[in-house]
């Protein structure tokens, strides 16, 4: 893994499935000082909230028997959904705010998923990407693990 630079100005995506946060480094690439931007929360209801309580039936062409039909997991729907909106919002912001370069932190799915939502105008931007589940952490240990990451050899 290459070193992660985070100069001054620079936009940090970390998310996962269902949080996502959007910082700025205030500070420069040797002292990160990334202050929050916005958030965004999706809570994931129990799964028989999300869809249908019992998978699907199908009648077979010949004869009388029936069999069911796999149900989709509605946690990675919801999770898709999620994303999907993260990305369209991130375009927004970049638009909006003219950032010029963005590192994305989130884990190898979810980072995977998020690449094929993102515009073309934010993929121009984007000056790393890094595979780790931060987003549950602390915006101080956040700063932590990106902080370790450009002291790379």
């Amino acid at each position: 893994m290459s070193p992660v630079r985070i100069h001054h100005d620079t936009y940090v995506l970390v998310c996962d499935g269902s949080k996502a946060l959007l910082l700025r480094n205030a500070g420069n690439a040797v002292d990160l000082d990334l202050k929050l931007v916005e958030v965004a929360f999706e809570p994931h209801p129990p799964t028989r909230e999300l869809g249908a309580d019992r998978p699907g039936r199908v009648h077979e062409s010949l004869g009388a028997s029936r069999s069911s039909v796999r149900a989709p997991d509605w946690h990675e729907v919801a999770e898709a959904d999620f994303i999907r909106s993260v990305a369209h919002r991130l375009d927004e912001t970049v638009r909006s705010q003219g950032v010029k370069d963005l590192v994305i932190v989130a884990p190898p799915r979810t980072l995977g998923e998020l690449r094929s939502f993102l515009s073309s105008s934010v993929r121009t931007i984007i000056t790393s990407e890094v595979d780790k589940e931060l987003a549950r952490l602390t915006t101080a240990e956040i700063e932590r693990h990106l902080a370790a990451l450009s002291k790379l050899p």
